[in-house]
């Protein structure tokens, strides 16, 4: 049997994706899995639509803190209540391909390894296509994710019978990239599974769509979190946004 995925879900003002994008796990030809959602003090109807969702398939659970905790600690919260051997993450407006979760875990298990990434393509709005499709970048290490953050948060799997314990660090718009850091600093690698299997929906309330901001926290992961030196730092930061430049425009 499949062995059992935990699939993360943040949740903040979301009511008009969600449903596509809870539909798109729905239609996994892999079943074996678990959702878990946790809403981020959303003020519009985001919540009475997951709740009817997990009224109606108890694979999926529903959490409602009491106030707004920060995309990081949301993530952990659905973490920490994850039983799965794998762990996978939907942003609350994306969408994964029907074999997404079948595919990346027999990648996983014939490869033996505990941490891989897809391509994804981007998409508008309303779900159009943007002619855009971003490709994996071969195997990547520790050194190399520092000057190229190719990693879609929606395309990771972690298998965490070889990976082990692992959260997000407290980064507004960078908690993914401070994670998989921390996962590559113990020396295990991304592994590519290049196939497009997301379809990341590209909006103006993206928090990633916030350039600056976006930015901000990428050079804080450098110096805060990984305590790279400032030339070192700045290093990482050309490649980072040169390579973020390229990945949108080539």
């Amino acid at each position: 049997m499949t062995p059992l995925v935990s699939i993360i879900m943040p949740c903040y003002n979301a009511e008009r994706y969600i449903a596509q994008s809870i539909e798109s796990v729905l239609a996994q030809t892999c079943q074996n899995w678990e959702l878990l959602i946790t809403d981020d003090g959303s003020t519009d109807k985001s919540v009475e639509i997951v709740s009817k969702y997990s009224k109606n398939d108890d694979r999926i659970n529903v959490m409602v803190p009491d106030e707004h905790q920060g995309i990081a600690r949301t993530r952990n919260m659905s973490i920490s209540r994850a039983r799965g051997r794998f762990v996978a993450f939907l942003d609350n407006d994306d969408l994964w391909k029907p074999e997404k979760l079948e595919k990346q875990i027999k990648f996983m298990l014939e490869k033996e390894i505990g941490f891989s990434y897809t391509s994804y393509e981007l998409v508008d709005q309303d779900g159009i296509t943007k002619n855009k499709i971003i490709q994996t970048q071969g195997v990547v290490d520790y050194k190399k994710y520092l000057r190229n953050t190719i990693i879609g948060c929606g395309t990771v799997m972690i298998d965490r019978d070889i990976v082990g314990h692992f959260g997000m660090p407290i980064n507004d718009t960078s908690d993914d990239m401070a994670a998989w850091l921390s996962i590559l600093r113990r020396g295990f690698k991304a592994y590519p599974l290049d196939e497009v299997l997301l379809q990341y929906r590209v909006t103006g309330k993206s928090a990633s769509s916030n350039k600056f901001k976006a930015s901000r926290d990428v050079w804080r992961v450098y110096r805060d979190i990984e305590k790279l030196s400032l030339t070192k730092s700045v290093f990482s930061f050309v490649c980072y946004a040169f390579n973020a430049l390229k990945k949108r425009v080539f």
